[in-house]
This record gives structure tokens, sequence and C-alpha cells, in this order.
């Protein structure tokens, strides 16, 4: 039981891998094509807002599946990797990761995400000639908003590895002591 519980759990984590990386930049594609569509053929200036939508929903995916397979990752770590005969990819990445030059990967792809988001709010205020106070207020409310979830989100995965782990640790032992 315990074998296939681990096979699936790391399948589970690969899959969500993926699904990360086709994740982004289909957005990223669905967003380019919608902002070329609507800067060219929209009526309306507001509908940028489509596009920028497009985003967060994009990001948002992104961010849950590297939560979740993150959040696996340290029960695997905990429930598994205590053993010196146990598997130790999740203690072995967790060490190696802080070591590689310049911080190593982007997994939420933030930094395209928030440049996408910049894009945006540029083609939303090309199309708006004049904007008003009241609707540059509203576009740069809505993006800065965008932005600082990135941000938030980026600094709580920085976090969550060494986090979580000392909850699934603080867990294990309760059910330890229980058991």
């Amino acid at each position: 039981m315990r074998a296939a519980e681990y096979a699936a759990l790391r399948r589970t984590i690969a899959a969500r891998g993926t699904a990360r990386i086709v994740i982004a930049p289909v957005a990223c594609a669905l967003w380019a094509t919608l902002t070329v569509v609507l800067v060219l053929f929209g009526d309306v200036p507001l509908a940028l807002l489509l596009s920028l939508a497009v985003l967060v929903g994009g990001f948002e995916a992104v961010h849950a599946l590297h939560v979740g397979a993150e959040r696996i990752g340290r029960y695997l770590q905990v429930q598994y990797e205590g053993r010196e005969d146990g598997p130790q990819w999740e203690t072995t990445s967790m060490a190696v990761g802080p070591a590689l030059p310049g911080g190593g990967v982007d997994p939420l792809f933030s930094v395209v995400f928030a440049g996408a988001a910049a894009v945006n709010l540029l083609a939303t205020l090309l199309i708006l000639a004049e904007p008003t106070v009241p609707e540059f207020v509203a576009l740069g409310a809505l993006h800065a908003a965008f932005l600082f979830r990135i941000v938030r989100a980026r600094v709580a995965a920085a976090r969550q590895r060494a986090v979580e782990l000392e909850s699934f640790k603080a867990l294990l032992l309760r059910q330890r002591d229980r058991g």
C-alpha cells in the first residue's frame, strides 16, 4: 500500500509540473492573441480587461498546481524519507535548490505574468486615447492588484517548503503520539 501511494503521489507531482509548464505559455498565447484582436478591432477599450482576466486565470492555475505539488512533496518527504533506506528525492532537492545560481527557476512564471500585465495595461492605455481619471484609476488599480497578487504568491511560494515541512513533521508526531 505504501509503495503504491508513494508512486501515485510522485506521478501526481509530475503531472502537475507538466500541466504548469503547459498552462503558462497557453495562457500567455491566449492573452496575446486576445489583446491584439481587441486592440485592432475592439470597440470598447475596457474589453481589454478580458485579456487581464485570462492572465489572472492562467496565473492562478499555475499557482494552484505549484502549491499542490509542493504540498504533496512535503508529505512524501515526511512520510517516506525519514528512513535510511527510503527515497531521498524531496530531501535532496530541498538541499540543492537554494544553492542554484540566481535562485533557480521561477515555478510560478511570475516575471512572465507580471510583464504581460504591464504590457496589457499599456495596450489598454494606448487605445484609450484620453482616459478619464476614473478609467485610469480603475485600470491601474486592477492591474496593480494582479501584480500585488503575483508578489504575494511568490513570497508565499518561497516559504512554503519550510513551513509545510514543519507542519507535516508536527502532524506526524501527533499521529505517532496517538497511535
